[in-house]
């Protein structure tokens, strides 16, 4: 009797039930996590036929369990070696003089930031250059242009405190020193997600309190070594005062004072082309002992 019945189905009834009853689940993973570890990996399509519908397979997930992701595929990024230390006068020199060279210089710009075409001009000349820097902002300019801070941070450039206000630190009380300086570093971590390891105060001007506050907030204070003048009224609009201002002044280690102006910007490409020429590679601040626990 099975077998009657089971013969008088026709063949087109037996096809709709069948599909009806293998239609594949659309998969739900909309709230954004990894699949399951349970789930099991998609099957090889079966061989179509004439008779049955075939459920296509599931493609793999890419974020599944031992899957590699572009997250787990990225190398580790490789910390840069320590190689320079600054000594009192704030020139830096090689700690193994067999291994590292002290024809060197340390260049940095104070007081921004401030424009986004003097800014950028000076970060593609860096960049052609393949020279690192210091950048020591100051808070009521970070607060200005956070995206500029940004930026910097953004195209691989150290970024260094310079207080808030750029005002003489020497003359302060310790609790407004230590509001000038702590709140650059807050604000600068917030932004770029890393505090400022490098402290300058401005006008150079600073004391034993003073250090002691920027030693407890992480950072290694400095002056300079090689003034460019760029800030003074004689060096104004004049590219090439900036240049001479700092060849003049030239030795190893030199720890360059310069800021974010425009006639600065003017002249870097053609001032790091003569040290360049004269034998002197840049300084990656990363490559700086600072003396903090890391």
């Amino acid at each position: 009797m099975n077998r009657m019945l089971k013969a008088a189905i026709p063949l087109s009834l037996a096809v709709a039930l069948s599909a009806c009853g293998t239609a594949a689940k659309p998969e739900d993973n909309q709230s954004g996590k990894s699949p399951a570890a349970t789930e099991q990996p998609a099957t090889k399509p079966a061989t179509p036929t004439t008779s049955e519908p075939v459920t296509p397979a599931t493609p793999a997930d890419p974020t599944a369990p031992g899957k590699n992701t572009e997250e787990q595929a990225k190398p580790a990024v490789e910390q840069p070696a320590i190689l320079y230390k600054m000594n009192k006068v704030y020139r830096f020199v090689p700690i193994d003089k067999q291994k590292t060279t002290d024809k060197a210089v340390l260049l940095t710009f104070d007081d921004g930031p401030k424009d986004l075409e003097q800014l950028t001009s000076m970060l593609d000349t860096l960049e052609k250059h393949k020279a690192k820097a210091i950048f020591f902002v100051n808070g009521y300019r970070v607060k200005q242009h956070p995206e500029l801070l940004k930026l910097i941070h953004e195209r691989g450039q150290t970024i260094g405190n310079h207080s808030w206000d750029h005002i003489d630190l020497k003359k302060e009380s310790k609790e407004k020193v230590e509001q000038q300086v702590g709140d650059v570093s807050a604000k600068v971590k917030e932004l770029t997600g890393e505090a400022p390891k490098f402290f300058r105060p401005p006008f150079g001007s600073g004391n034993d309190a003073v250090k002691a506050i920027v030693k407890n907030g992480g950072m290694l204070y400095m002056t300079w070594s090689n003034g460019s003048l760029d800030w003074d009224s004689s060096t104004k609009d004049k590219p090439d005062k900036v240049i001479a201002n700092v060849l003049e002044q030239l030795h190893p280690g030199a720890n360059i004072l310069m800021h974010e102006l425009p006639w600065t910007a003017k002249a870097l490409d053609e001032l790091l082309t003569k040290l360049e020429g004269k034998g002197y590679g840049f300084i990656d601040p990363a490559t700086i002992d600072t003396g903090l626990k890391s």
